[in-house]
């Protein structure tokens, strides 16, 4: 066997006195006596499971509840399995002769789902300072159990050299040597699981009843159909906020385009107007240059007129005194002339 199933464990689903005496679940023959007496009630049928008149209530839905203290007692034990489910049905086992509690019991639940509860939560909890062990209902549960007054049973301790494996406390360990299938088949004991062993931190499931696994073949079929109905409703939800989507996306362009249509107008028309007032600002611009133009024409001209006739003017009066001059001078030589 490979390295990698030193850590790997596996649990028994049938009970065989031989394999439960083996700590790999490959021994073919019993290592103690009370093995052979087991070996022998088994073979004879000297144990009846269903028989037993004090196992009542619905096995599927039992827990059993081991390493009890002796003063624990069925007010303490209800009120601590209470807190898993609602408890139906309570049998803490007493000896026949003293009433002395023998440390074990039986819990029934109202539903299976409970039992489950309590079956995976209250292993290893705690009741008047002592850990208790909680398993399913294997006396009418397991296929051969054989109870361990009568050599059977699983767990025990190491000082009475009479260890029981397979259980949920002392699982088979994975081999470590080569099975012996024929001889495994022969006396009727199951091989082990190669290829699907389980780790020790990992719970078995206990048995399930029909009507718990039609109710689960029925409520998986409800969660698919659920499922695909979610999908549908899911993918058409989609369809629906796509298509939304889309024509919110087709109205936005749309008003996009008109926007963009009617700022276009509008910008043609302050373009015209803006052309207008160009146009009119620098007609203006030019009729005041034009007039500006005319008027300084206007004033050079009435200027050059006003020197015109003022240089006339002065021309004509300097004439006017060379002439009298001129007068003057000949009426002097006139009148040099006389004297």
């Amino acid at each position: 066997m490979s390295g990698n199933n030193i850590n790997s464990v596996f649990y028994a689903e049938l009970y065989h006195p031989i394999q439960a005496g083996s700590i790999d679940g490959t021994d073919i023959h019993p290592h103690d006596n009370a093995i052979c007496r087991a070996l022998l009630c088994s073979s004879a049928g000297l144990y009846d499971p269903v028989g037993d008149p004090k196992a009542i209530g619905d096995p599927y839905c039992t827990v059993f509840v081991g390493r009890l203290s002796h003063f624990t007692s069925e007010d303490t034990l209800r009120k601590a399995m209470s807190k898993y489910g609602r408890v139906k049905n309570l049998r803490l086992v007493r000896d026949i002769v003293t009433g002395a509690s023998r440390g074990y019991a039986f819990v029934e639940y109202e539903t299976e789902r409970e039992m489950r509860r309590a079956y995976e939560d209250a292993h290893h909890s705690i009741i008047d300072d002592h850990q208790i062990l909680v398993d399913y209902n294997r006396q009418q549960l397991m296929p051969g159990w054989i109870p361990r007054r009568l050599g059977g049973g699983l767990g025990g301790k190491k000082e009475s050299g009479q260890l029981r494996f397979g259980g949920r406390e002392r699982p088979f360990r994975a081999p470590l040597r080569p099975i012996p299938f024929d001889e495994l088949k022969r006396l009727g004991i199951p091989p082990p699981p190669e290829g699907r062993y389980m780790s020790r931190f990992q719970v078995p499931s206990p048995p399930r009843s029909k009507r718990c696994s039609i109710e689960k073949e029925e409520n998986t079929r409800s969660r698919s159909w659920k499922h695909s109905e979610e999908r549908t409703n899911k993918s058409s939800t989609m369809e629906k906020e796509e298509k939304h989507y889309r024509s919110s996306l087709e109205k936005e362009e749309s008003h996009r385009k008109s926007s963009m249509e009617k700022g276009g107008r509008k910008r043609s028309f302050v373009d015209r107007e803006e052309s207008h007032y160009k146009r009119s600002t620098t007609e203006g611009e030019e009729r005041s240059r034009s007039h500006k133009r005319s008027s300084t024409d206007k004033e050079e001209s009435s200027h050059q007129r006003r020197s015109s006739k003022d240089k006339e003017k002065h021309s004509h009066h300097g004439h006017s005194k060379r002439s009298r001059r001129r007068e003057r001078s000949s009426n002097g030589e006139d009148h040099y002339t006389d004297y």
